[in-house]
């Protein structure tokens, strides 16, 4: 770099809050630019060239200053290199989470998955990358360096949705691998954007690995020891994470949890010999929030901070992001290298993802180079970004019951009821919600109000908690008196399910049964529509069996645009209304259906593996109008390790536009195998006009076919079943559409290696 670009520099760390640093600190000892600041080199030479400079003293602050708190982070400024802080610690799972000021507030992850659309869930990303990229950029130039001001996330939560009791649900994508992965490639690649040098926001898929409760009930994550077979582990719990390092993740970050006895933090199978050696994962790996101290302290699993940094550096743990600590355990970095528990070489090599990562984001180059340097908080809460809210929310809702009355006709309404403790409330935001601005938030109260000339209210609960403790029922029973049609607003909310705190059971919380039952043992003939505000599925099986229950729509957390969406569906009054969402997760009949969550055995745990009647399977939605699929044509006999070339046609036989979601499955024919029953293979959310029809062509990959046996992955011969339709096959809940049946063949074994 010449002179210009040096002087570029100076400005910007004045700019940055360490001006204090001399013009020549940023040259080297011959005078000229370090060769980091050269943007003619390739990346691994200068990022070589920063770590050789440094310190051990100054690596030991890199990496234990992961953030978390005013004083976990940030990572320190190394004034005499003329290098500035940053900030690790920012959530950006379905926004720019926790940042200060206003973010757009996108549902959360779990009706992002009900939508099944990785078009919505890659332009949800994009636009969380923008807002997340232009407000980091601000707070460079103001010199905020505090917490959730970087651009690098712990963003997508992947892990696997395994009980229905567990507190973060809410921030999975569900149940089944397979989705997971899909989405976690659309976030990853939507949130890091496509410039061929620059990346706008850095992505981090979590939590990683074997981790999906419990959180508090019946045992402390903090201590537990996840007992995992290895089939389980590679077919269930790692393969959205392998598609997550495929798509270009910068950053995994390990789990609370032990795996098999090793705590993941410190766990060199998992955070090495997989991978880095397996998968080839190239980028760093951060703790999660105090899991390098709970290895002492919780697990007892080491008993002091020298040998317990040596095992997670050694392990492939690069950043500790402690609980807010003055003193980290990976303070005693130094020493554990004096004491030659770790070399100082294995250091350099764990810091150099860290500023590989920094020097992508464009920290070290002209910003007149860095299309995202243009950014800014003008980016936030746009027009775009506000209707794309809307537009999530929509797609995400699940009809789950519809005996006619929906899409709502008659309106205005002579009078309606709507109760129940989510009809104005915030909890219908969710857990790690962005701070989205009052004026833009939208109540379902606000919604149906605009339904009926009369509205009659109550929220029936008391307001201090969804749970529901305290009951007013004289107040329930005379807002649904003599109305048209009554609406009931019921779920969970982040009172009763969220981070560090699991459900001990699958009921509604409280009174709200009692709710339910109230409103209908006193409104005779008078529909009912219930509303449902949750994660994991609650037991509302009398609801569903019940006829005065006329409908009964699932709408997860949908955030700021609740209310808007809401009305937009209920009264399909705009384009892209009509539900099509479907269940990211099998919907049990009882909780008694659900072995204990301390169980790690995928035995009776998701659609692949249930046994019994759902309530509702995975899969699951209803829609205002009818499809028909026809035409399934695909390649009767495959070699191993070849795709299957599949097209289709789908035609909305109904009266309305709508969409329509797309899901393909594959069941394996031979009994011996270590099979789950049934594996979804391929999905898609298409729009297709009234009377129109849709063709469509793809292939099933190789790797779905793919079983874990013995030591690896094998693609083996035999006779395979596919199923396409709208909804999963041979499930007794059906949705009025067909569902098409064949069997192609497959001849030789495949190996694929270990993944």
């Amino acid at each position: 770099m010449g002179r210009n670009s040096s002087l570029w520099f100076f400005s910007a760390i004045l700019i940055a809050g360490v001006g204090d640093v001399l013009c020549n600190s940023i040259r080297d000892a011959d005078g000229d630019d370090y060769p980091f600041r050269n943007v003619s080199l390739p990346w691994d030479v200068r990022v070589d060239d920063i770590v050789k400079r440094l310190t051990l003293e100054e690596m030991q602050l890199q990496m234990a200053r992961g953030g978390a708190g005013k004083i976990g982070g940030p990572a320190p400024a190394i004034s005499r290199l003329g290098i500035g802080p940053y900030e690790w610690d920012t959530e950006c799972l379905r926004g720019d989470v926790r940042a200060p000021d206003n973010a757009t507030a996108f549902p959360q992850a779990l009706g992002l998955a009900a939508a099944f659309s990785y078009d919505l869930l890659f332009r949800v990303a994009e636009a969380t990358g923008v807002e997340v990229r232009g407000k980091h950029n601000d707070f460079v130039k103001q010199g905020n360096y505090g917490g959730h001001t970087g651009a690098s996330c712990f963003s997508p939560v992947i892990n696997i949705m395994r009980d229905s009791r567990w507190g973060r649900n809410q921030e999975t994508y569900g149940e089944d691998p397979y989705l997971s992965g899909i989405y976690a490639t659309a976030y990853v690649k939507g949130l890091q954007g496509n410039d061929p040098r620059y990346v706008r926001a850095s992505a981090g898929c979590k939590h990683f690995d074997v981790h999906g409760g419990p959180e508090n009930i019946p045992a402390n994550r903090g201590s537990f020891d996840a007992e995992v077979s290895e089939e389980d582990w590679r077919m269930t719990h790692l393969p959205a994470f392998k598609r997550c390092v495929e798509a270009g993740t910068y950053n995994l970050m390990c789990s609370y949890n032990r795996i098999n006895g090793v705590p993941s933090c410190a766990n060199k199978k998992l955070l090495t010999d997989i991978t880095r050696g397996e998968w080839g994962f190239k980028g760093y790996v951060i703790s999660d929030e105090g899991a390098i101290e709970n290895i002492i302290y919780q697990h007892h699993y080491l008993n002091n901070s020298v040998d317990t940094v040596a095992a997670c550096v050694n392990a492939g743990c690069n950043l500790e992001l402690s609980g807010n600590l003055k003193t980290p355990v990976y303070f005693s970095l130094v020493d554990a290298v004096k004491q030659g528990k770790v070399t100082e070489d294995k250091v350099r090599e764990s810091v150099r993802p860290l500023f590989y990562t920094r020097m992508r984001l464009g920290e070290f180059d002209p910003p007149e180079m860095n299309p995202y340097s243009k950014l800014s908080s003008a980016e936030v809460e746009t027009a775009e970004h506000k209707a794309l809210a809307v537009e999530a929310a929509m797609k995400s809702f699940v009809l789950l019951k519809n005996n006619g009355i929906l899409p709502l006709k008659g309106k205005p309404y002579s009078k309606i009821g709507v109760v129940g403790p989510f009809a104005n409330t915030t909890q219908i935001i969710g857990d790690y919600s962005p701070i989205a601005p009052n004026s833009v938030k939208t109540t379902a109260l606000q919604a149906l109000t605009t339904l009926a000339q009369n509205v009659q209210f109550a929220q029936g609960c008391d307001q201090v908690s969804a749970k529901c403790v305290q009951y007013d029922s004289q107040s329930v029973i005379k807002a649904v008196a003599g109305t048209d049609v009554n609406f009931v607003l019921l779920g969970t909310g982040t009172i009763s399910e969220a981070e560090g705190n699991d459900r001990p059971d699958t009921e509604l919380p409280g009174q709200q049964r009692q709710l339910l039952q109230d409103v209908l043992a006193n409104t005779k003939n008078t529909p009912v529509v219930v509303l449902l505000f949750n994660a994991g599925p609650v037991n509302i099986s009398f609801a569903d069996q019940d006829p005065r229950v006329a409908a009964i729509l699932e709408c997860f957390f949908p955030a700021q645009a609740t209310g808007e969406a809401i009305g937009h569906v209920l009264l399909n009054d705009v384009t892209g209304a009509v539900p099509a969402g479907r269940l990211p997760y099998t919907w049990p009949m009882l909780a008694s259906q659900l072995p204990p969550m301390v169980n790690y055995s995928m035995e009776g745990r998701t659609y692949r593996y249930f046994e019994g009647e759902p309530l509702y399977p995975f899969g699951y939605g209803l829609s205002y109008t009818t499809f028909q699929y026809s035409d399934l044509s695909y390649t009767s006999a495959i070699s191993a390790g070849q795709p299957l070339s599949v097209s289709l046609t789908v035609t909305n036989t109904g009266s309305l536009d709508a969409d329509e979601v797309v899901q393909v499955y594959i069941q394996w024919k031979d009994a011996s195998l270590p099979a789950p029953k049934i594996q979804l293979a391929w999905f898609n959310r298409v729009t297709i006009a009234a009377g129109q029809k849709s063709q469509l062509s793809f292939e099933v990959e190789a790797r779905t076919m793919a079983l874990w046996i013995n030591d690896g992955w094998f693609v083996k011969p035999g006779t395979m079943e596919i199923f396409a339709g709208g909804q999963q096959p041979n499930v007794k809940r059906t949705v009025p559409s067909n569902v098409l049946t064949g069997a192609f063949t497959i001849t030789g074994t495949k190996y694929l290696g270990r993944y």
